[in-house]
């Protein structure tokens, strides 16, 4: 798949560093051309020499070599390649990229490029949740950029949480599918997924069963099939596929600001288990028991309804809306009625019952319904659920 391909790879300067010597190794075997491109902090970790070693190409450091530049070098690295890999991102980066700044040979090759752009970001979890980031993160993903990971896990620095990089593999998984032709290439798709969290106070929280599996498993269709897919991903416990642009949300009104700001998109698949209430007001403090036997009274507000409100759009509303309905009484009926109440194209509906094993197991029973009627499929995987509906999807876009 990658065969005869060109990459160039800039890599950052993080202790992740290391990691995109693998991947340049990876991406060999192959049958990639890595052409490597060192940022001055890139190499307090990793060397020009281990770089082009591996890769068998020259190492591009410096804006200002008179060799290179007589002819624009910059220029012509930004073109030659087939995509623009960046691993590590690092926070200075991604605010570069998100800014426009154009001052070392990295950055400049990023304002110059006219090819796809791939980042694998890399950092402390402080930096990667701080709200800059996320900005910066956003304003990236609304000029195309494909994002890998990054990972939740342990850090250098000793602390723990989302910040590390994808590893190698992962990121020529993202890199293939950023490669495919399929029937969706070109296409913007959007998909939701997992659950919301709804503060009680800041100790607990309102939420459902739902892992993210089907969601995380219909992203990673889509992208097979060639989609540039944007993931908005509740707190979920399976970790988001590699090759999709991720933007992560905790409550309700957090997805639907994530879903309009990752708008327009050819489809969008509702597939989050979105919490219907919310607080009517902010705890700021743990609501604590007094040994009165007195139970507190908690009031709701109705939280905004996402599937609707896309689907009701009067401009810019995706060609095809796919709301999903988790039902566990009359599924047919409730999900058809749902259908016509949020305006949606297409339902996906299931039977989530307990006895069922399906919100949180492996596997999915699903009816499909649309102006056509219902299509019941048998019980299958939920990878085997997600590639089917990926192909309908493409046949309803072509």
């Amino acid at each position: 798949m990658l065969a005869g391909k060109r990459i160039l790879l800039i890599i950052g300067g993080g202790i992740a560093a290391f990691k995109s010597l693998d991947l340049i190794r990876r991406l060999r075997e192959r049958g990639a051309t890595v052409t490597p491109v060192l940022t001055r902090a890139a190499e307090e970790f990793v060397t020009p020499l281990s770089t082009s070693a591996l890769a068998a190409e020259k190492v591009y450091r410096d804006l200002f070599d008179l060799t290179d530049e007589s002819e624009m070098g910059h220029i012509e690295l930004s073109r030659a390649a087939d995509l623009v890999v960046v691993a590590p991102a690092t926070a200075d980066l991604m605010a570069k990229m998100a800014h426009g700044h154009a001052n070392d040979l990295a950055s400049t090759v990023l304002m110059a490029t006219d090819k796809r752009v791939l980042i694998a970001p890399a950092m402390n979890v402080r930096m990667w949740e701080h709200a800059a980031t996320q900005r910066n993160l956003a304003t990236l993903l609304g000029d195309g950029v494909l994002v890998a990971g990054p990972n939740k896990g342990d850090m250098a620095c000793g602390e723990y949480g989302p910040g590390r990089m994808a590893e190698p593999l992962e990121i020529v998984t993202a890199i293939e599918a950023a490669m495919m032709d399929g029937p969706l290439k070109g296409r913007h798709v959007l998909v939701t997924s997992g659950p919301t969290h709804e503060p009680i106070d800041p100790v607990r929280y309102i939420a459902n069963r739902s892992s993210g599996a089907q969601g995380t498993a219909i992203a990673r269709a889509l992208t097979a099939l060639g989609a540039q897919v944007t993931f908005v991903t509740g707190p979920a416990s399976i970790p988001a596929p590699a090759g999709v642009s991720v933007i992560r949300v905790q409550t309700a009104r957090q997805m639907l600001e994530a879903v309009q700001g990752a708008l327009p998109a050819d489809a969008a698949v509702f597939a989050a288990a979105v919490a219907d209430w919310r607080m009517a007001e902010d705890q700021p403090r743990k609501i604590k028991k007094d040994g009165s036997g007195k139970v507190p009274t908690l009031k709701f507000a109705e939280n905004p309804d996402i599937l609707a409100t896309v689907s009701q759009m009067k401009k810019g509303r995706p060609a095809l809306v796919v709301g999903f309905a988790a039902e566990t009484d009359d599924v047919i009926a409730h999900a058809t009625a749902k259908r016509a109440r949020k305006g949606c194209d297409w339902i996906v509906a299931n039977d989530v019952s307990p006895e069922t094993g399906i919100m949180g197991g492996s596997e999915n029973a699903v009816t499909v319904i649309s102006a056509q009627g219902a299509d019941e499929w048998p019980r299958m995987g939920k990878d085997q659920v997600a590639a089917r509906l990926a192909a309908k999807i493409a046949g309803a876009l072509a």
